[in-house]
C-alpha cells in the first residue's frame, strides 16, 4: 500500500500522516522535513528556502529525485504536497484547513527544530499565504499542475473542525470501503 498526503499548511497532514502510519503499520516518509533540513544545512527558515526555491530547481530537482526513490518502495505514508505526482499509484489524500485556524496551530506549534519562528499571529498568516502563493507558483511553473484541485485526489478533507484522531479515522474508514485495507 502507498499513500500520499497533501495539504495546506497547518492542516495537520504531518501529523495525520505518522499517526496513520502507526495505525496501518506503515513506513512514514516527508519531503517537508526534507526541505526543513535542507533550509536548516542553507542558515534559511521554511518561507526563506520556498522563496528560494522560486529562483532556482535545483531544490525541487532533490526533493522531486528522493519521492522517486520513495515511490519504488510499498507499503509507506509520504507526506508531501506533489505526492500525489510522483507517486501516481497511491491511494491520494489532501487536507486542507481554514486559514485562521492553521495560524492558530503553527503560531502554537514548538517549530524550534525547524529554524521556524513566528513574532505574531499576524506574521503567521502572512507567511502561510507567501508559503500557498509561492507553492503554487512554482508547482505550475515547473509542473505544470495545481496541488489543490480536488482533481488530483482520492480524498479530500478539511481538517477545520476536527481532531487527528477524526481524521485518521476518516481516512481508514476511506480506506475500508475502497478496499485499500
Amino acid at each position: 500500500m502507498k499513500i500520499s498526503i497533501s495539504g495546506t499548511p497547518g492542516s495537520g497532514k504531518t501529523t495525520v500522516a505518522k499517526e496513520l502510519a502507526k495505525r496501518l503499520d506503515l513506513d512514514y516518509h516527508s519531503i517537508g522535513t526534507l526541505l526543513r533540513e535542507l533550509a536548516k544545512e542553507r542558515g534559511m527558515d521554511i518561507n526563506e528556502i520556498s522563496k528560494a526555491a522560486l529562483e532556482t530547481k535545483e531544490i525541487d530537482n532533490l526533493l522531486d529525485e528522493k519521492q522517486k526513490e520513495y515511490a519504488k518502495e510499498d507499503n509507506f505514508i509520504m507526506d508531501s504536497r506533489l505526492g500525489f505526482h510522483f507517486i501516481p499509484d497511491s491511494v491520494k489524500i489532501f487536507i486542507d484547513c481554514d486559514s485562521e485556524v492553521a495560524a492558530k496551530r503553527i503560531f502554537g506549534d514548538d517549530r524550534k527544530t525547524s529554524n521556524e519562528t513566528y513574532a505574531s499571529f499576524d506574521e503567521v498568516k502572512e507567511k502561510i499565504r507567501f508559503r500557498l502563493d509561492t507553492e503554487k507558483e512554482r508547482y505550475l511553473k515547473y509542473y505544470g499542475i495545481d496541488y489543490t484541485s480536488p482533481d488530483n485526489f482520492d480524498l479530500m478533507i478539511d481538517s477545520s473542525q476536527l481532531s487527528v484522531k477524526e481524521i485518521v479515522e476518516n481516512i481508514a474508514s476511506f480506506l475500508k470501503k475502497e478496499e485499500y485495507i
